[in-house]
C-alpha cells in the first residue's frame, strides 16, 4: 500500500502525528486506525466471497487481481508460453537480418557471403558498413551510381 514512501518520509510522517496529536492521544489514535483497517478488510474480504459463491463453481478459480488492468495486459499479453513470443523472438537474429540487406544493397549474394560480411559490418564498431566508402574497386565492377550527385 505505502511501498513508495521512504525512511526519512516515514519519520516526517511519525513526528507530524506527534505535534499534531500529542503524545497522549496517538497511542489510542493507532488503534483506533488499526481497528478501522481491520473492518474494511473483513468488509472486503467478506463481499469477495460473496462474489464467488454468487458466480458459481465455474468461477472458482476466479481472481480478483485480474480486475487490475496492469495485471489483466501482463497476464494476457506478457506470457510468453502462451503466444509464443519467446520462440518468435529466439528466431528473429538481428545481425543476420542487417547482413542480409546490406549484401543486398551491394549486390551480391547473401547466401555466399553472410560470415564475411557479419564479420565485416559488425567488427569493432558494432554497426554497419553501408555508408562506409570501399578502398579498392574490381577491375569489372562499375562505380556506383548516385542520382542525387549528377
Amino acid at each position: 500500500m505505502f511501498n513508495d514512501i521512504g525512511p526519512l518520509e516515514l519519520v516526517a510522517l511519525v513526528i507530524l502525528a506527534v505535534l499534531i496529536f500529542g503524545p497522549d492521544k496517538l497511542p489510542k489514535l493507532i488503534q483506533d486506525i488499526s481497528r478501522f483497517i481491520r473492518k474494511i478488510r473483513d468488509f472486503s474480504d467478506g463481499a469477495k466471497a460473496d462474489i464467488r459463491s454468487e458466480l458459481g463453481p465455474e468461477f472458482k478459480d476466479f481472481d480478483f487481481e485480474d480486475l487490475n488492468p496492469r495485471t489483466f495486459v501482463r497476464k494476457q499479453f506478457m506470457d510468453d508460453d502462451d503466444l509464443g513470443l519467446k520462440e518468435i523472438r529466439n528466431g528473429f537474429d538481428l545481425r543476420k537480418e542487417v547482413t542480409e540487406v546490406s549484401d543486398a544493397v551491394r549486390g551480391r549474394e547473401s547466401g555466399a557471403s553472410v560470415g564475411g560480411a557479419a564479420a565485416s559490418s559488425f567488427g569493432t564498431s558494432g554497426g554497419s558498413d553501408l555508408l562506409r566508402k570501399r578502398d579498392h574497386q574490381a577491375p569489372d565492377e562499375r562505380p556506383p551510381f548516385d542520382s542525387d550527385a549528377t
